[in-house]
């Protein structure tokens, strides 16, 4: 444990995973501080969280504002760096923003960490960088690189070998080369490599968290482009049913935000860490249609059926599940959180929020520019 008064500052911090990741390090001793814009589309009010007041010191500015960065890092220990723009659908047509929020911003922390390094930076990568994950063929040779070509009617929805038999997901290490297959993905695969190629060229330890889809409470309802399970919510909420593309039998690991909390905290601490690309998941993958089934539960609205569209947006893939081995063996990470039980917490939550539902105009928005099919 490092020293006591050391204080971290949270790019994005205001967000779903900062405000989580601000208490768990305050419970840690550390102090607190926090840059983000507070931006609409996330925010909504565009005010701190609740219960973050008191806590952290805030900074409000854009992570790509030279002045605002230096004010957040005076006297900064470690960096801890989520800012961004958020989800795959989105970035296939707002492609300069992400592009801009997300390299140029990380471009923008770094040409301040050169002027005043600090002990570690670590950043926030996705799954989304493995495109498709890794796969098994009939023979059992592993597939890293599968790819889906355009569907026609009556294709499968997996991806196949040659012969045109489906191949098997299995869990994806960290390992398996990137197939990046969204803007999304090439600007979180651009973040984690400026992180883990400047931080040790100025004398800091670098880290990136490969991040599965995270869920609880505090998730953004009214964002459309955010996690699905909190799309789902909002969706129930209001009495519509969750929209799933494809068949709703893609899967995928949802893993609670207090775990992914945890993960950061064990990034930031661990000797380990620095140098290295982690997963972070629960190790448990289940279909699209399953978590809209028990959500739907949850919620206490069993009577409203999921909607499955039958098409498939450009950019998504089909499986990627999480091989947490090496997060495990390295640094010490437990996912602790029971996903039922994770489920009814946010069901309880969500029970007490308004929710703009803004799927169907999310939709919309893809379907105009051809990127649903």
């Amino acid at each position: 444990m490092h020293d006591l008064k050391e204080t971290i500052l949270i790019t994005g911090g205001a967000g779903f995973i900062g405000r989580h990741l601000a208490l768990a390090l305050r419970r840690r001793g550390y102090g607190v501080r926090i840059l983000d814009s507070l931006i609409e589309q996330v925010h909504g009010a565009g005010t701190l969280p609740e219960g973050m007041e008191g806590n952290v010191t805030f900074v409000r500015g854009d992570v790509r504002d030279g002045e605002a960065l230096a004010r957040a890092l005076e006297g900064v220990g470690a960096v801890i760096h989520l800012a961004a723009e958020v989800g795959v659908g989105q970035s296939m047509y707002a492609v300069e923003r992400y592009v801009s929020v997300n390299d140029c911003g990380t471009a923008a922390l770094f040409q301040k960490l050169i002027e005043k390094p600090v002990r570690r930076v670590v950043v926030a990568s996705s799954m989304s960088i493995y495109g498709e994950g890794l796969y098994r063929a009939e023979g059992g040779t592993l597939v890293q690189d599968a790819q889906r070509k355009p569907r026609k009617a009556g294709d499968p929805w997996d991806p196949v070998d040659e012969g045109g038999i489906p191949l098997v997901p299995v869990p994806t290490p960290e390992w398996k080369a990137p197939t990046l297959a969204s803007v999304y993905a090439l600007t979180k695969y651009v973040q984690e490599r400026l992180t883990l190629t400047l931080s040790p060229a100025y004398g800091m330890e670098g880290v990136a968290l490969r991040l599965w889809n995270a869920y609880g409470p505090g998730q953004a309802l009214s964002n459309p482009y955010t996690g699905v399970l909190a799309i789902f919510a909002s969706r129930l909420h209001n009495g519509q049913p969750p929209m799933i593309f494809e068949d709703g039998e893609q899967r995928r690991d949802f893993v609670h935000v207090e775990d992914v909390a945890q993960a950061f905290v064990l990034a930031l601490e661990h000797p380990a860490a620095p140098g290295n690309v982690y997963n972070v998941g629960s190790g448990e993958d289940r279909s699209v249609s399953e978590v809209a089934r028990i959500l739907a539960e949850a919620m206490g609205r069993s009577d409203i059926a999921p909607e499955i569209t039958g098409k498939g947006r450009l950019g998504d893939i089909r499986h990627c599940i999480a091989d947490i081995g090496k997060i495990q063996r390295e640094l010490g990470f437990r996912p602790r959180r029971d996903f039922a039980q994770g489920v009814a917490e946010l069901a309880a939550w969500v029970a007490d929020q308004q929710a703009v539902d803004r799927v169907e105009q999310a939709r919309s928005e893809l379907e105009i520019r051809g990127l649903v099919a």
